[in-house]
């Protein structure tokens, strides 16, 4: 469920990434016969949904391989067009659309897929369309950023829920005095998506494009915020400063050492998995907002349907690609088998997420409460070198960390990075 990033990026101008990205597959071949779909997807389970729309569609067949997933699958998409040979249907990472569009990878199916967009969140949509009147993917799951804590050890510390940023700092303070071998959570230098997330809660916009014309803007005002915030508790050794997913990270849930972990709606599974023991003694509430009249949150994760240039059969993947995100029993099917929380606004609560995650089955609403919460998702756009911004925070990061530096001189090295590989590589940048 932890969402990676494309591995190669590419040189072309937006305006003609944009032509070829736009341009059709060969179309639907003609012919009597069975139509063969191939379908490279990494959601767990997938086969068992895709057998659902086999056995009612035996003119339509689709072939499920797994071959990778993150940088991987992206790598050999790529290597694969090269070689003219590419599947029907991928599931795609939203960081990775923008890599794959402008390669030439994926095709635009805005001629299958009308009305569609009405049935997803529109900070999903956007995403799947790059912006455009183009339609480059339909949006499967998505993973709005949520607050997960320890109730049992808030209320061994009476401590209170914070609403803001300002009473989540007053909160890691107060763990500190009360008990100083704990803290609130950590800041993660290892996790680019989830500083991403933040920082798009915050509003902020690392890359945008206008007639061909792409702008960059990782060391805006809100990211700047954002690390200035964290840094801050860092000095002050308010949160601690030590990389997630490592052993050391899992025992620090395990044992209470950390109180929180702000994360996606699919922490309850990472939890189960790390942390059985502490199952019935987590509580999920809505991250502190930095204007509380205006929530908003941001993403850690989520994924698509894309169908590629290279079908030769691009209605029947489109039609694929909408049974699989938006029909009801397919949808439910992907939550209980594949896990996923669906981009389809109608199915995230309700149906199949009638009861809580069993880890958190003390908590009833926790879909009602996390629909309410994905509602409010900032806007927020990839560019074609995500690789190359996401490399650079987990050096520079960990650099600042290690010099006790100012957090923002990081944001600084992400924009430059940034800035300079699209330049290097051939794109129109302004400023």
């Amino acid at each position: 469920m932890r969402r990676r990033l494309p591995a190669e990026i590419t040189g072309l101008a937006l305006s003609a990434a944009l032509l070829a990205g736009c341009a059709q597959g060969p179309g639907d071949a003609a012919g009597d016969g069975v139509v063969e779909l191939t379908f490279w997807a990494w959601a767990p389970n997938m086969e068992r949904i895709v057998d659902e729309w086999n056995a009612d569609r035996p003119d339509v067949q689709v072939t499920v391989s797994n071959l990778a997933q993150g940088d991987n699958l992206v790598t050999k998409l790529l290597t694969s067009h090269k070689a003219g040979f590419l599947p029907d249907l991928v599931q795609a990472e939203y960081q990775a659309l923008p890599t794959l569009v402008s390669r030439g990878v994926l095709a635009d199916i805005s001629g299958h897929t009308q009305g569609a967009g009405d049935r997803f969140p529109e900070s999903a949509w956007r995403q799947a369309t790059l912006g455009t009147d183009a339609v480059y993917a339909i949006p499967q799951d998505v993973a709005p950023m949520m607050m997960f804590y320890r109730h049992d050890l808030f209320a061994e510390l009476d401590l209170v829920v914070p609403r803001d940023w300002d009473e989540f700092a007053d909160t890691a303070r107060q763990v500190r005095e009360r008990d100083p071998g704990r803290y609130l959570t950590t800041f993660s230098a290892n996790d680019p998506g989830w500083f991403a997330g933040l920082s798009q809660q915050a509003r902020a916009s690392w890359w945008s494009t206008e007639g061909g014309t792409w702008s960059v803007g990782v060391a805006g005002p809100p990211t700047l915020d954002v690390a200035r915030y964290w840094g801050e508790l860092v000095e002050q050794d308010l949160v601690d400063d030590q990389p997630m997913y490592t052993p050391a990270w899992n025992k620090a849930l395990g044992d209470g050492t950390q109180l929180a972990w702000l994360s996606g709606v699919w922490a309850p599974g990472v939890l189960a998995g790390t942390v059985p023991q502490t199952e019935g003694d987590w509580r999920m509430a809505p991250l502190p907002q930095w204007d509380p009249d205006r929530p908003a949150t941001g993403n850690w994760g989520g994924s698509t349907t894309a169908v590629t240039t290279g079908s030769e059969h691009a209605a029947a993947a489109a039609e694929f690609a909408l049974w699989l995100n938006t029909d009801p029993e397919a949808v439910g099917l992907l939550i209980q088998e594949a896990g996923v929380y669906p981009a389809l606004e109608s199915a995230q609560t309700g149906g199949a997420l009638t009861e809580p995650p069993p880890f958190m089955a003390g908590q009833p609403d926790f879909y009602e409460e996390a629909a309410g919460i994905a509602a409010t998702t900032s806007p927020f756009a990839f560019g074609p070198n995500v690789n190359v911004t996401y490399a650079t925070y987990k050096a520079a990061f960990t650099d600042v960390i290690n010099e006790d530096a100012d957090f923002t001189d990081a944001v600084r090295r992400m924009h430059e990075a940034t800035l300079t590989d699209m330049r290097d590589t051939g794109f129109e940048v302004a400023g």
